[in-house]
């Protein structure tokens, strides 16, 4: 049951459930990502691509940002590419993945206040699990949907679907937390709330033609710091 707090953002506060999407809202693991994108296209035989341009491309599918960093006509190896990323990965990314400010106050105030949590990610699941469990905050988390639990990732909205599905809220009670435009496809597609953070590579006025609850600087304005628990 959720009890009402006077800090939590009233886009949220109606809610059941808030889900929040993982790299640039909750978390940077830009890092680990840029590594193994450019270890993978090295082993294409192509050149590595500036940082800044691969991390235009985090929240995308992984053929997505290979067409994106190479040209479409690199799709054709796609399979060859997400091998070589994902080895690089396995060595990489949660080691180099940190919590953004207010992510773990957020995480804990909500599910001491009743709300279910979720994360909707095309990363894949284990990874974010490692990266809530290295820092003690996975038991707040009650599902997690990554990349390898869906047919199609966002925009899509299964993801999102099967999330309030697990937890057996209705879209309506539910609210995805994100950072780009796929994020607010997928839950305007969902039928799900969207409130936006300021925290990735896409502006605000990117937002501006979706049914945007808010649009918030970054995780941590979802819940007020005032006398939060777990502060």
């Amino acid at each position: 049951m959720v009890t009402e707090s006077p800090h939590i953002h009233q886009a949220i506060a109606s809610a059941r459930a808030v889900l929040f999407d993982f790299d640039f809202t909750l978390a940077d693991s830009s890092e680990g990502i840029v590594a193994s994108m450019n270890h993978a296209l090295g082993r294409l035989g192509l050149p590595p691509a500036p940082a800044d341009a691969i991390r235009r491309t985090i929240g995308l599918d992984l053929g997505s940002a290979l067409g994106i960093l190479a040209g479409e006509e690199w799709r054709s190896r796609e399979d060859e590419f997400l091998e070589h990323f994902v080895r690089k990965a396995d060595e990489v990314m949660v080691a180099s993945t940190t919590f953004l400010p207010g992510a773990a106050r957020v995480l804990r105030t909500l599910h001491d206040a009743g709300y279910r949590v979720g994360v909707v990610t095309t990363k894949y699941r284990h990874r974010v699990k490692d990266a809530l469990e290295r820092d003690g905050l996975r038991a707040l988390v009650d599902v997690i949907v990554g990349a390898d639990d869906v047919p199609q990732p966002k925009p899509a909205p299964d993801g999102l679907l099967q999330a309030a599905g697990s937890l057996g809220i209705p879209t309506r009670d539910c609210v995805f937390v994100g950072d780009s435009e796929v994020d607010a496809m997928a839950a305007r597609v969902a039928g799900v709330g969207f409130v936006a953070v300021l925290s990735g590579t896409t502006e605000a006025e990117v937002f501006a033609g979706y049914p945007v609850r808010a649009v918030l600087a970054g995780v941590g304005e979802v819940v007020g710091e005032g006398n939060c628990p777990g502060m």
